[in-house]
């Protein structure tokens, strides 16, 4: 061989050889590692927690031992941290929008702002062994009712029983209506939420068609903080609520079912009179009825489907009326609400002056009771759980 082809198959060598060295310190690989076959992509991101034993691949279920919970896929904290949000022009030069009136074409102007910036967290409230989450839909304004709900249904519990876990609350909020008050009030939540480390705010207004962005703000929260909670009751601030019957009723349910149990309305109409609180036109929702959906003064829900009603309800577009809103949603995943005859959403009697109302012998027996001012709340809490004597006992459970 001459000598220019030794020189050149010589460089040729070397030159390899520094490529090997270069690509082994990039990826910090022992020569062994390096010579070895590189291990199959996978769609799934990394997890944290325990690494399952390869010698146990091929056993039955019941010889293998559960693999430590893990978090979901999507962001591991709260990912929306400034509000960009425009208004949608498009929309408001057609015609049809010019006829609505005003709170509707503000709602679907800024129908597309979705999600908003955390104002308080407590992502600590899912440490440990939480068995039942308790969140409740609240104003900044109505600190009394929080109050009330603190001293009577909301109280946290260390431990169920032996088996089960612990029972938190938080509650849900927004921010003042009002421009004028809002520094005010941010101001006395912000000591509120010092005393008690119970209160979730996202940076949007407080208003009624804005108890949808609660929903779904809560529901994404839960998602990246509480991935593994088994239940989660979700009610108002004006209502009773009977802790121990609710855990009993969970006591044979399982987090994995489709539970979503609460006072369900089958059937039920849009109304389409102006002057009504629900009022719906035509053009936000043309169908006759809606899908099955439970009152929103309370219901249950197991935590897998919780996280699933997370991803189905980015699917929709919002809808002005939260319980509405959360049917949609559920039938999106196929799921039916289940009607519970212990949950009174429009109280132990529709008729509003009915003596039942008043009565706590029926409060002993129910699940959720709407609605309740908070003198009444702990008045009614305070006789239930006297030396009550009632007559018989009802079968709800």
């Amino acid at each position: 061989m001459s000598l220019w082809k030794r020189t050149l198959y010589k460089s040729v060598c070397l030159a390899l050889a520094l490529l090997v060295a270069v690509t082994v310190f990039q990826r910090s690989l022992t020569p062994s590692q390096f010579l070895q076959e590189p291990p199959p992509s996978t769609l799934e991101p990394p997890k944290t927690g325990h690494l399952v034993n390869p010698n146990s691949f091929w056993k039955s279920p019941k010889d293998v031992v559960a693999p430590t919970p893990v978090t979901s896929w999507g962001p591991q904290t709260w990912d929306v941290t400034t509000t960009n949000c425009s208004a949608n022009f498009n929309l408001t030069r057609q015609s049809w929008f010019q006829g609505l009136e005003p709170h509707f074409r503000q709602f679907l102007t800024y129908r597309h702002c979705r999600y908003f910036p955390m104002l308080l967290n407590h992502p600590e409230k899912c440490e440990g062994d939480v068995y039942l989450l308790i969140v409740v839909k609240s104003v900044i304004t109505q600190h009394d009712r929080r109050e009330a709900i603190r001293q009577t249904w909301g109280r946290e519990w260390e431990s169920v029983d032996r088996d089960r876990g612990a029972v938190r609350t938080l509650f849900l909020l927004g921010t003042a209506s009002k421009q004028e008050e809002r520094a005010h009030y941010q101001q006395l939540l912000a000591y509120e939420d010092r005393l008690y480390g119970d209160i979730l705010q996202w940076d949007f207004l407080d208003s009624f068609f804005n108890l949808t962005l609660k929903e779904i703000h809560f529901l994404k929260w839960l998602n990246i903080y509480c991935p593994n909670v088994p239940f989660i009751f979700k009610g108002d601030d004006d209502v009773y609520v009977n802790p121990t019957n609710l855990l009993e009723f969970l006591s044979d349910r399982q987090p994995q079912e489709n539970l979503f149990v609460g006072d369900v309305l089958q059937h039920a109409r849009p109304i389409r009179k102006k002057e009504n609180k629900y009022y719906i036109p035509t053009i936000l929702y043309s169908k006759t009825t809606y899908p099955p959906y439970a009152g929103g003064g309370g219901f249950l829900m197991a935590g897998q489907l919780a996280r699933r009603l997370h991803h189905a309800c980015d699917t929709l577009e919002l809808y002005p009326i939260d319980d509405v809103f959360l049917g949609m949603c559920l039938e999106v995943l196929g799921v039916q609400p289940t009607a519970h005859e212990g949950f009174k959403t429009f109280g132990i009697s529709r008729n509003r002056s009915s003596r039942m109302n008043k009565e706590p012998c029926f409060y002993r027996d129910m699940l959720v009771v709407h609605k309740l001012l908070p003198a009444e709340l702990l008045a009614m809490w305070g006789l239930v759980h006297s030396n009550l004597t009632c007559s018989r006992k009802l079968q709800v459970l």
